[in-house]
This record gives structure tokens, sequence and C-alpha cells, in this order.
């Protein structure tokens, strides 16, 4: 089911909307709604500055000094898969 909008448009994207859908030989509506499909489906990626700045910040914690032993930490992990296993919810669900 189709809905009608209407959006306003600075004069260039008109331009590069009209220049697409002429060059594809496709209606407005349907080179808007392809862009919409893609742009969804990238907006999930991060863009290249933020995917700098996480590789920053994981070299950073990398450097620093562990603050528990391994033991502590691999503990942790198996409560962490126990607890899913069983499914979440409250202590007293579980006895």
């Amino acid at each position: 089911m189709a809905v009608k909008m209407t959006f306003t448009l600075d004069e260039e994207t008109v331009h590069r909307l009209n220049l697409t859908a002429r060059r594809l030989v496709k209606p407005k509506s349907e080179v808007v709604r392809e862009a919409i499909r893609e742009y969804e489906v990238r907006s999930d990626r991060l863009s290249e500055a933020e995917r700098v700045r996480a590789v920053r910040i994981l070299k950073n914690l990398m450097k620093q000094p562990q603050t528990r032993s391994q033991a502590d930490a691999d503990r942790e992990q198996r409560e962490i898969r126990e607890s899913r296993r069983r499914g979440w919810g409250r202590p007293s669900d579980h006895r």
C-alpha cells in the first residue's frame, strides 16, 4: 500500500533525483524508495570515524594492566554462560 507524503528538498537534491530517475528510466518515487532501502542497510554500519575511534579505544584498553586474575575472568564467563542456558529471570525462578 502506498502512502502519499510531501517533502521539501533543496535544488541540488531535486536535480540529482531527476537525473537519476531519467538515467535509470524509473519513476522518481522508485528511485527514492531504493535509495532509502540502501541507506537503511548501511545505517547500521560504523562510519570510518567511528571505526577509527573504536579501534583507538580498544588499543588503549589493551595497554592497561589487568584488573583481575584469569581465574576470576574464567569464573565470570562460566557464570554468564550458565545463566544464558537457564534463561533470564529472577534467581528465585531457578530454585
